[in-house]
């Protein structure tokens, strides 16, 4: 096996091991070292002696002996150790997957959006707190203290490692998906920086939402965001020209999207839409597949794409559904129908300064000729964004509309 190959395997693994370990000792952080411990020599030793047959079984069983250890030399915790230290050491692991549970434990609803999202990528992505604080432009030091504070929080709560019942299993899962829809935009749209992209993000998030897909695949919700990414996504290649700069989506080259991706995002939309609820991620996947059905961006479904927005807003209101329902009314009756719809954002405080609504609004105004104001606009629009690649694109906008 390739060492890129191996390292894909061991990222597969790690939150399953973890969540072996968390059900069976009942701490987070001892076992996250313990199997961080284990997946550091699997990456020394596999390349050279071989994957082994059982290669879960193989991590489970170091990661256990590594936390034994650390237990026997913990004196604080010497009451534990009479009971924990003559433990048989597991070779044969149960052929059981803990990460969904291990996910609702990440998202644990004492935790801000924030931490949840790091202690998912951390625990359930693998990913090194390095590359979480690359990722979200803060320092190391910064995301590890916002990590460990997140696992003090869950312990101070008294969590138990198990999945949650009824009405409360419901919530969670809403908490866990929009855990993993943040993480995917900020992948798809990085909200800084000077790229559009952070396809290690955008990655993870796909990974993740079809590990939770697999476990629940009759949600209608866990399918409709797994059909969301996938169909989005689809665009990735589209959305840049060779030199960084944004392609909008009216303008982007279809012929370059991932079709395999839109293929298996619509399959996922029709079999979301086919279940007794409907839920805001599946109204998005079928919003994405409507625009992914269109040859050309002439042949839009617009009226559909409208018609979905509406009962978004009404399903689950904000004031981005409603300025993307502008987008969609401008299209199907007109730049004044749009204008109108976006000034009810305007007292919105959320939407305040905002690039979005600025940079939509010099949109529509330069469809109605109004290219004073719209300059004016996309100006405002590109001085609001912390992102380079959105700035250039909107200065460049604004360029056109004053030669």
């Amino acid at each position: 096996m390739t060492a890129p190959a191996i390292e894909d395997l061991l990222r597969e693994l790690t939150p399953q091991v973890l969540g072996t370990l968390v059900r069976r000792h009942e701490q987070f952080e001892g076992c996250e070292d313990a199997v961080q411990e284990a997946v550091l020599a699997a990456t020394v030793q596999w390349p050279a002696e071989g994957v082994p047959d059982n290669p879960r079984g193989w991590l489970v069983t170091v990661a256990s002996r590594r936390l034994i250890d650390q237990m026997r030399s913990d004196h604080a915790r010497r009451e534990r150790e009479s009971a924990t230290a003559t433990e048989v050491v597991p070779e044969d692991v149960p052929d059981t997957d803990d990460t969904l549970v291990l996910l609702f434990l990440c998202c644990h609803p004492t935790l801000t959006a924030a931490s949840q999202t790091a202690l998912t990528l951390r625990a359930v992505g693998g990913l090194t707190t390095a590359e979480i604080a690359r990722a979200f432009l803060v320092p190391e030091a910064t995301m590890a203290a916002r990590i460990s504070r997140a696992k003090q929080r869950i312990k101070a709560a008294g969590s138990s490692f198990s999945l949650p019942d009824g009405a409360e299993r419901e919530e969670r899962l809403g908490v866990v998906l929009h855990v993993l829809y943040l993480i995917f935009n900020e992948g798809y749209t990085a909200s800084s920086g000077s790229e559009l992209h952070r396809a290690d993000l955008a990655h993870e998030a796909i990974r993740l939402a079809r590990m939770v897909h697999a476990q629940l695949p009759e949600d209608g919700e866990v399918t409709g965001l797994l059909a969301l990414m996938l169909l989005t996504h689809a665009r990735r290649e589209a959305r840049t020209t060779a030199a960084g700069d944004l392609v909008p989506l009216d303008e982007q080259d279809r012929t370059k999207w991932d079709r395999g991706l839109v293929d298996e995002g619509t399959e996922l939309v029709k079999a979301s839409l086919a279940g007794p609820s409907l839920g805001p991620y599946q109204l998005q996947a079928a919003i994405a597949a409507t625009h992914a059905d269109a040859a050309t961006a002439e042949e839009t479904n617009w009226p559909q794409v409208h018609a979905l927005y509406l009962v978004l807003e009404r399903i689950a209101p904000n004031p981005m559904v409603t300025l993307n329902r502008a987008i969609a009314l401008a299209e199907t009756e007109g730049p004044q129908a749009g204008l109108a719809l976006l000034s009810t954002l305007d007292s919105d405080q959320r939407m305040a300064g905002h690039h979005r609504l600025l940079s939509v609004r010099a949109h529509l105004l330069e469809k109605t000729g109004d290219t004073a104001r719209a300059y004016e606009h996309y100006r405002r629009a590109a001085k609001s964004t912390a992102s380079i690649a959105e700035r250039r694109y909107l200065e460049s906008r604004a360029g056109r509309l004053r030669t």
